[in-house]
């Protein structure tokens, strides 16, 4: 990939399940560093927290991580990322990569395989998907699916269970047919810097709506988005106490084998 690209690491201080959470220390470090050091490791250039919080910002700034304030209003990750595109005045051909502030392990190649198919494709947007081997994923409203057209384009994004194997469900709900290409969503996106503007002007879509999924607003609006299929579901971030004492666990058994 000839191209260069930046992550952008949103990190609210509220949260319903974890206050406080971009802060929570994991190994000697809030969570948010944790996050910038994995995706400084990859090939991005620069890597930039963005906040709403005085206390992140100083949190970053200690370990040497860059962050910048944002507005505290914004509806949406995307709408933060957007803010920061036009602080940083970007190219509007820039390419961006979100990776969220509650993700310490995510892996460094996910970040550089989405880059790639950003510069590769020329599309607005992108995001990544893994193959679902479980039929009990795929009935599961919380994992969210999506449908490929051909050319790996999406077609529509749903925590309904789709393709649908209406003969072999008939028969058996809990059996998944081996053939049957059932892609759970990654929750990571890379945009052209270019894009975020255009997408904090789009009136929400009904079908965002129900589904409480905001990235429906972009097909709903004709914009394509490019998925990537890798093999495997990459670690789970940290959404509750139970995920941070996982995830401390694991730094912990880092540590004494280093």
């Amino acid at each position: 990939m000839s191209r260069g690209f930046t992550v952008v690491v949103p990190a609210r201080m509220a949260s319903s399940r974890l206050p406080g959470k971009p802060l929570a220390d994991i190994a000697g470090k809030p969570m948010v560093v944790r996050v910038a050091e994995q995706a400084s490791r990859s090939a991005a250039r620069e890597v930039i927290v963005a906040t709403d919080h005085p206390d992140i910002v100083a949190a970053c700034a200690e370990h040497g991580v860059r962050a910048v304030m944002t507005r505290a209003d914004h509806a949406s990750g995307t709408d933060r990322l957007a803010e920061v595109a036009a602080t940083l005045g970007l190219a509007d051909d820039e390419i961006i990569v979100n990776v969220q502030g509650d993700e310490p392990l995510i892996d460094p190649a996910l970040i550089d395989r989405l880059a790639a198919l950003m510069a590769d494709s020329g599309v607005p947007m992108a995001t990544l998907a893994h193959p679902i081997h479980s039929a009990a994923d795929v009935f599961n409203p919380n994992v969210v699916k999506v449908v490929l057209d051909r050319t790996g384009r999406a077609l529509y994004f749903s925590r309904a269970p789709i393709p649908y194997a209406r003969d072999a469900f008939a028969q058996d709900v809990n059996v998944l047919p081996s053939e049957l290409p059932v892609l759970r969503h990654i929750g990571m996106y890379a945009y052209q810097a270019g894009f975020l503007s255009t997408y904090t002007s789009l009136t929400p879509a009904p079908l965002e709506t129900f589904e409480a999924l905001e990235q429906l607003r972009v097909l709903w609006h004709g914009y394509p988005i490019m998925v990537a299929t890798v093999a495997d579901a990459p670690p789970a971030g940290v959404d509750t106490p139970d995920d941070l004492q996982r995830v401390r666990a694991l730094f912990a058994a880092r540590s004494a084998n280093n």
